[in-house]
């Protein structure tokens, strides 16, 4: 997801963009980055179709990858309960989990899972609107990372969506999380946005 721009009165842990200018006041007061966060984009017209659909077909004949239907809410469910202690970062980038509502796709909240036979192993959520898509939460399940699996969810995620219409998508997370930054690197997604997230003098840890 992309980090949202803060209010201008300091909060207990503020996320500001890294060119904001009361980043030099914080620190002047001794408020400390505790957390780094990104956010990239990438437009219809810098996608790379063929790139895309090999990353989703480089997973097979292991995985099917597709939308993720109502039949799928449960599984989806369970994905997000056995991953939510696997999402890095601060508060910028905390996962809410997924209820029965949020798990459902719609229209304008699309699903893209990874499938092991029935068993649901990676999956994508993301959020359209007209003709901006961003991405809500991407995971996998631990024994499938590092295989590419993510890159194919997301890629199935943007080719459905330019589909439809979609002529802008957005992305983002937490900095060290560096396998989602290697995968949208490969899908084409540009950072456009590097985010600081602040503690105040008495509670800050040293600085990442």
């Amino acid at each position: 997801m992309t980090v949202p721009p803060t209010a201008r009165t300091p909060s207990p842990t503020p996320v500001l963009r890294d060119d904001d200018p009361q980043r030099v006041r914080l620190e002047a007061d001794g408020w400390t980055v505790v957390a780094r966060s990104w956010g990239a984009v990438l437009t219809a017209d810098d996608v790379d179709v063929s790139r895309l659909r090999d990353a989703v077909t480089a997973v097979g004949p292991d995985l099917a990858v597709r939308p993720l239907t109502a039949d799928d809410v449960e599984d989806a469910l369970a994905l997000d309960a056995a991953t939510l202690d696997d999402h890095p970062g601060g508060p910028a980038t905390a996962h809410l989990p997924l209820t029965p509502s949020t798990a459902r796709p719609t229209d304008v909240r699309r699903g893209y899972g990874a499938f092991d036979g029935g068993e649901l192993v990676a999956m994508t959520f993301v959020d359209r609107d007209g003709r901006t898509a961003e991405t809500d939460f991407t995971v996998v399940a631990p024994v499938w990372r590092e295989r590419a699996v993510a890159t194919a969810v997301k890629a199935a995620s943007v080719l459905g969506l330019l589909g439809d219409g979609v002529r802008r998508f957005r992305t983002g997370g937490a900095t060290e999380n560096e396998a989602i930054l290697r995968a949208n690197a490969r899908l084409g997604y540009v950072v456009d946005e590097q985010w600081l997230t602040y503690a105040p003098p008495e509670a800050a840890p040293c600085a990442p």
